[in-house]
């Protein structure tokens, strides 16, 4: 029984062995048709698109154990060198880096990649060694391995040199036309000691040179503007090349010394220009160009001859101010000006053969004035407490007296003075009055009189001075009246404008009459073009407003041409942007209401420029948007709006939905139920997820449920049952 049961026992481990054997190679041969199967998925849903090398790698390469949620992005979680994904790693030469593999490579090509080197850790020559990127050639200057010493990460040429520690005389060691740019083949003859010369700040212009060695007479040898800088086009015509005649190697400019033995009278402006030569300095006397007219050639100062002919007036004093020539003596007579020849001329500096009186200064007339030197007052004279003539008198005329300090006057004593001898006093023509001047006239002018008391004279008796005689009477152009009464139309506060004037008895049409602009204010150069019948628009009581106008001849669109906001009210600054063309919605009865409009012309999106402004706007009911009216709503009705999404509207749903299944709130802006799913499907439909179904994936894993799983092929949304 033992044996048989072994026996027993073996078979039936042998069936079991050969049963399992069966069945791996059926699952073997499902798992192979079913990989043979094409399989339609786009993997843009997932937001890893696969591109280049990604593109050709077989799903499961990354989906590892037919996982497919929280498959991870980066580059180095495959690429760590592990054996968990067949894929390349970092090689170990690689340039030492923290930065992610796609800041420098793309998944269509591993190389060439594109290097930024803001993020490199290691030195220059840890890659430009020659091996893994290009290192310094063969030529290259004697130098360290810090390249960024002179080169930079943006272009290798040109490169900085930091000539610091090169040692004095040694830069033909580089610079022999090999290893770096040497002397070129027209260069002055001279040793290898480049910076005898030269500095490592720029090549040229060479900043020293030593001519120690130079035959005098040979400059032109090297300064021929071929080898070294010659003369310049606009120098001096010279007879000879010798430049070291008038320069020295210590400057060029200015010529050291020069010999004017050759040089023609009156020409010196042709070198001394301020350009070639030093010329005249800005404060030099105003004269002309003939430098030789005051100086010479043996020193400038000082000025040996001198021409006043030349000399610009009342500029004296630049040469006669005591230091460089005589200036004004002590005793002169004070004035408030040195331009000496308003008074003296170059002849002879005594007598003065002229005297402007405008210089001096104010108050200082007894100065001269004094009966010694100039005539003083005379024996008549008003007794006064000053010396100071000018209070009174002007330089112009001694009579009459110009100006007079009435303030310590007593009132009512004008006569004292004023009594035609002593001054001028009432003329023969005055009006019949007592002498108490002052309660007429002013101290400040005689005419015209600024004050009369016209409270005792007669009513209508205007006429009996103001005749033209004693006062001023009716002018020429005076409205034709027939009455002598000025008092009908003027009063004695102001002459005009006139204060009153009686219509009652001007014919309809006649203002013109009057109203021509020149017996009586007419139209202004701004008024409308109209007939001169005044009446049709004005009226007697005030020229303004104008009370009514008869637009009945107005041609249509032509209502700019007066409502220019000059002329007439014109647009508004808060109007609607329109033509010109006022009669398109208003009427001459009333500017308001509007009662046509045409939107043909308004520009889309504007239509709050003048709804809810100057129009009617948005109910208080109204859809709460950002957007424009015109956006839903015509300029023919403003009824039944129509909207048209732009984005993925009604997306993959069952049915057509209404614009507050979505909008609960009658806003634009959607109050999502999941806020944190938003925009996913799960942002409305989280509490709609079944995770029976869904083998254990959760909502977030799952939120996308129509670019997920809920799409053409397979469960579609509009299903009435996604099972």
């Amino acid at each position: 029984m033992t044996g048989c049961g072994t026996r027993l026992g073996r078979n039936a481990a042998a069936a079991r062995l050969v049963l399992l054997s069966v069945l791996l190679l059926c699952a073997l041969h499902a798992r192979t048709a079913l990989a043979q199967q094409p399989v339609d998925f786009d993997h843009d849903l997932t937001r890893f698109p696969l591109v280049g090398a990604h593109d050709r790698t077989p799903c499961e390469s990354c989906h590892v154990g037919g996982r497919f949620t929280g498959t991870p992005r980066s580059c180095a979680y495959c690429h760590d060198g592990t054996t968990k994904f067949a894929v390349t790693a970092k090689p170990q030469d690689h340039v030492p880096t923290s930065v992610e593999c796609d800041e420098c490579h793309n998944a269509r090509s591993w190389l060439p990649a594109r290097m930024e080197h803001g993020d490199v850790t290691a030195r220059c020559d840890t890659c430009h060694n020659g091996g893994i990127a290009a290192g310094q050639g063969p030529n290259h200057p004697p130098a360290s391995n810090q390249c960024g010493d002179c080169h930079g990460t943006v272009s290798w040429l040109p490169a900085v040199f930091d000539h610091s520690g090169v040692a004095p005389g040694t830069c033909i060691t580089c610079h022999d036309g090999m290893t770096a740019q040497g002397k070129n083949p027209g260069h002055v003859p001279s040793p290898n000691e480049c910076d005898l010369c030269h500095s490592t700040r720029r090549f040229t212009p060479a900043s020293t040179f030593d001519h120690t060695g130079v035959a005098p007479g040979t400059c032109i040898t090297c300064h021929d503007d071929s080898t070294a800088r010659g003369k310049p086009g606009n120098h001096i015509p010279t007879t000879t090349n010798a430049c070291d005649v008038c320069h020295t190697t210590v400057s060029f400019v200015p010529a050291a010394k020069f010999d004017h033995t050759g040089v023609a009278p009156g020409t010196c402006i042709t070198c001394h220009d301020n350009m070639t030569q030093p010329g005249k300095p800005t404060n030099h006397l105003p004269t002309s160009n003939t430098c030789d007219d005051c100086h010479t050639t043996a020193a400038w100062l000082p000025v040996l001859h001198f021409d006043h002919s030349g000399v610009a007036p009342g500029t004296c004093y630049t040469c006669h101010n005591g230091s460089a020539a005589t200036g004004t003596p002590t005793g002169h007579v004070a004035t408030s000006t040195n331009a000496c020849d308003v008074c003296h001329t170059t002849d002879g500096w005594v007598p003065a053969s002229n005297f402007d009186h405008s210089g001096l200064a104010p108050g200082s007339c007894f100065t001269c004035h004094d009966g010694n030197t100039a005539e003083g007052r005379p024996r008549n004279h008003i007794p006064t407490t000053t010396n100071a003539c000018d209070v009174c008198h002007s330089t112009v005329a001694w009579r009459p007296a110009s100006g007079f300090d009435h303030s310590g006057v007593a009132p009512g004593t004008c006569i004292t003075c004023h009594d035609n001898m002593t001054q001028p006093g009432k003329p023969g023509t005055h009006l019949p009055t007592s002498n108490t001047c002052d309660d007429c006239h002013t101290t400040a002018s005689w005419v015209p009189v600024l004050h009369f008391d016209h409270s005792g004279v007669a009513p209508g008796t205007c006429f009996t001075c103001h005749n033209g005689g004693p006062a001023s009477g009716k002018p020429g152009n005076h409205i034709p009246t027939t009455t002598n009464q000025c008092d009908l139309c003027h009063t004695t506060d102001g002459w005009s404008p006139a204060a009153r004037f009686d219509h009652t008895g001007v014919a309809p049409g006649t203002c013109f009459t009057c109203h021509n602009g020149g017996t009586a204010p007419g139209k202004h150069p701004q008024h409308l073009p109209t007939s001169n019948t005044c009446d049709d628009c004005h009226t007697t009581a005030a020229w303004l407003p104008v009370l009514h106008f008869d637009h009945s001849g107005v041609a249509p669109g032509t209502c700019i041409t007066c409502h220019d906001g000059g002329t007439a009210t014109g647009k508004t600054t808060n109007h609607p942007p329109a033509p010109n063309t006022c009669d398109d919605c208003h009427t001459t009865n009333g500017w308001l209401p509007v009662l046509a409009f045409d939107h043909s012309n308004v520009v889309p999106g504007t239509c709050a420029t003048c709804h809810g402004v100057s129009a009617q706007g948005k109910p208080s009911g109204h859809f709460n948007t950002q957007l424009s009216c015109d956006s839903c709503h015509t300029t023919t009705t403003f009824a039944n709006p129509r909207y048209t999404h732009t984005g993925p509207y009604p997306g993959d749903h069952r049915a057509n939905l209404a614009c507050r299944d979505c909008h609960t709130s009658n806003s634009q802006t959607i109050p999502w139920r999941f806020p944190s799913y938003q925009p996913d499907c799960a942002g409305c439909h989280a509490n709609d997820f079944k995770a029976g179904p869904h083998k254990g994936a959760t909502v977030s894993q799952l939120r996308d449920c129509a670019g997920s799983c809920h799409k053409a092929s397979e469960h579609r949304v509009t299903d009435r049952s996604w099972d």
